[in-house]
């Protein structure tokens, strides 16, 4: 039995630690590409954000740059949609009623935190998975272990002198499960962890952009009814 391999030792267990082997594989196979995805989409959020920012800082009027925008505001995301979300709820309220700036800054404030809310959605969208992954992978595997041991112990009831060599093969099968258990949750545990601190300086930052905005249409709300 020296030779072998998982594969053996997969397809000579028992039919319900073949089970807890099979969902340990889906959960690590639906682990990674929800890791893989979240990475593309996270590294491409701070991109776009990093270029929009620099794009809003560089003196840019806001009125062109929120027509820039709407020209395809179906493909607008994260900084981009706060900006463009406020500067639309602002420039409707001012228009009604230019004689009440704190109407049109909390309009404003209010319609960029609901962008932010959605962003940051889209942007946790699957994460919990990879928590939930970790946390229970190694009980399920632990528990095809212990079904497999149990089982093993069984059936060496009925034989009359047990030697280690008949105890080793079936105790290996069991203990794969446990092993494929570690595997799909150490890497959903780590990436959890991880593109959970993605996610959050990823909200800090359009968290300072919005704060930043506000302050810009203070000014210019302010501005506008003191003239």
């Amino acid at each position: 039995m020296t030779d072998m391999n998982i594969m053996s030792l997969f397809l000579e267990a028992s039919l319900l630690v073949k089970f807890v082997m099979l969902i340990l594989v889906g959960f690590s196979i639906a682990s990674w590409a929800i890791i893989i995805q979240r990475t593309r989409i996270l590294s491409t959020a701070r991109r776009e954000a990093e270029a929009f920012e620099d794009k809003f800082w560089s003196g840019i009027d806001l009125s062109r740059l929120y027509q820039e925008s709407s020209a395809r505001r179906d493909e607008l995301g994260g900084s981009e949609q706060i900006f463009y979300s406020g500067f639309k709820e602002f420039a409707r309220i001012h228009r009604a009623n230019n004689h009440a700036p704190e109407a049109a800054i909390e309009g404003a404030t209010r319609a960029m935190r609901l962008s932010l809310n959605r962003e940051l959605e889209n942007l946790e969208n699957h994460i919990p998975f990879l928590g939930v992954v970790g946390s229970i992978s190694p009980y399920i595997g632990l528990f095809g272990t212990v079904w497999g041991i149990m089982h093993s112990f069984i059936a060496l009831g009925a034989v009359k002198q047990a030697t280690l060599q008949m105890v080793a093969p079936g105790i290996a099968e069991a203990l794969i499960a446990t092993a494929i258990g570690l595997f799909a949750a150490i890497p959903a545990v780590m990436a959890h962890s991880r593109l959970n601190l993605r996610v959050v300086k990823l909200e800090q930052n359009y968290d300072n952009f919005m704060e930043e905005f506000t302050t810009i249409l203070h000014r210019q709300a302010f501005s506008t009814e003191t003239k």
